[in-house]
């Protein structure tokens, strides 16, 4: 059988007229045929009738680590751990691990061990391999393992500050190649032990010295002396460009699930939304993405315009992708403010819980076939949108230039709003009256900021 090399692809005959293309990135296998694109299941764990033709039977499953090819993987039976302490996960299934809370500022911290939350990938050990959030294998080069002990860790797969997506492109790698170096496995638990946490981390201490790995070692923790020095450290950490810290309560046990003797401390909050439409971009950006138009779990829809690379704006996340935003805070109306992107996410599950989720908004709609910016200073998404705030009055104006007509969209902020379009016998005309309306909206002391 053939096969490709990294970052070869090939073309083959479909059914018909159709033809599909198949590549390998990093050892993930792709192909562009409907039977592959529409499995819910993660990428890399995705086969087809032309990878199995292309590859053969026997190097697919050996790839995918699956007893058959058909269907869904049938995994096996969940081993005990190397210590007796428990039954290991099997590969597929959602591995127990403690996960943190927000900080409310409602909890005196003093005391409690500090350390640096780690912008990388969450990884649970298992005595053979990692496991990511939803029990999916990393395919690790057995040189980065070497020595790891036979009982479970938790920690994280780390390319340094700022590198998130770095690092995330390499742990879906499926050839275990030598990009790995760029990573170390930082660990911060012990979950099968059943001591507290001190005396896990002391466990922990003890594998890694007789592991004697180069690509792993343990998250340093210390004592915190109260609010000042907590503070101190997230303002320290975030000016490295780390991402925030972590606070473990002292004595505390390894509870699986979300427990408030783990909580996060940041100054800007991150969550997930999923991706329900492109909008185009302006000035330097035209041709490529300008902003990402997303949706929250309960349906409220806004555009990520800010956060990309020049090579994530030339191939930006898929409509469906579920991704990370960071902003600073929710607007009145639930929106979050100034909201920026972080990376795509392959290890959450997404539930919608709104009426309106999964469809895209009239007014996302609206941005997304926009062709072409509205003036030089309009957002990425090609829209103008101004703020009135004066006493008690909160108003929005939102309009949007398109050919020979267009679109205003004003009310409360926090709400949708009303809209209009008006169409003109030519582009001048339009454009004339465009410019003129936003001149007078600015003299009655609106504001243009980013939209919400």
């Amino acid at each position: 059988m053939s096969d490709l090399s990294d970052g070869e692809t090939t073309q083959v005959k479909g059914s018909g007229s159709a033809t599909y293309t198949l590549k390998n990135t990093g050892g993930m296998y792709s192909c562009t045929c409907p039977a592959w694109m529409h499995q819910s299941i993660p990428v890399e764990r995705r086969t087809c009738k032309h990878l199995r033709a292309l590859r053969g039977d026997d190097a697919e499953r050996e790839r995918l680590g699956t007893a058959e090819l058909a269907g869904k993987p049938v995994r096996a039976a969940r081993p005990k751990s190397a210590d007796g302490q428990g039954e290991e996960p099997a590969e597929g299934e959602e591995p127990p691990l403690l996960l943190a809370h927000k900080w409310e500022m409602d909890v005196d911290l003093a005391g409690w061990w500090m350390s640096e939350k780690l912008d990388g990938v969450r990884a649970y050990w298992d005595g053979k391999q990692f496991l990511s959030r939803l029990g999916n294998r990393f395919h690790a080069p057995d040189w980065f393992i070497a020595g790891l002990p036979g009982t479970p860790l938790d920690g994280e797969l780390w390319g340094g500050r700022k590198k998130f997506q770095r690092t995330v492109g390499l742990v879906k790698r499926q050839d275990k190649s030598d990009h790995w170096k760029e990573l170390q496995y930082v660990v911060f638990d012990a979950p099968a032990h059943q001591g507290t946490f001190e005396e896990r981390i002391e466990h922990c201490r003890e594998v890694l010295d007789v592991a004697k790995n180069q690509y792993a070692s343990l998250l340093a923790h210390e004592p915190c002396r109260g609010e000042e020095h907590l503070k101190e450290e997230l303002a320290r950490v975030e000016g490295l460009g780390g991402e925030g810290l972590m606070l473990r309560k002292p004595k505390s046990n390894y509870e699986v699930g979300r427990s408030s003797t783990l909580l996060k401390v940041k100054s800007f909050h991150d969550a997930e939304a999923k991706v329900v439409g492109h909008a185009p971009g302006a000035g330097r950006h035209k041709g490529r993405l300008g902003a990402l138009i997303v949706e929250m779990p309960d349906g409220t829809q806004f555009n990520v315009g800010t956060g990309y690379s020049d090579a994530e704006r030339e191939n930006p996340p898929p409509i469906g992708a579920i991704i990370t935003y960071r902003y600073q805070e929710l607007s009145e109306g639930g929106v979050p403010r100034f909201p920026s992107y972080v990376g795509v996410r392959d290890d959450v599950r997404w539930t919608s819980k709104g009426k309106a989720a999964g469809r895209m908004s009239a007014r996302a709609a609206a941005l997304a076939s926009a062709s072409a910016p509205a003036s030089a200073s309009a957002s990425a998404s090609g829209a103008r949108y101004f703020e009135f705030v004066e006493g008690t009055s909160s108003k929005f104006w939102e309009i949007l230039l398109e050919g020979a007509s267009f679109t205003t969209r004003y009310g409360k902020i926090g709400t949708d709003g009303q809209s209009a379009t008006k169409s003109f016998a030519n582009e001048d005309k339009a454009k004339a009256e465009h410019d003129k309306l936003v001149i007078e909206k600015t003299k009655k002391g609106y504001r243009e900021v980013s939209a919400p």
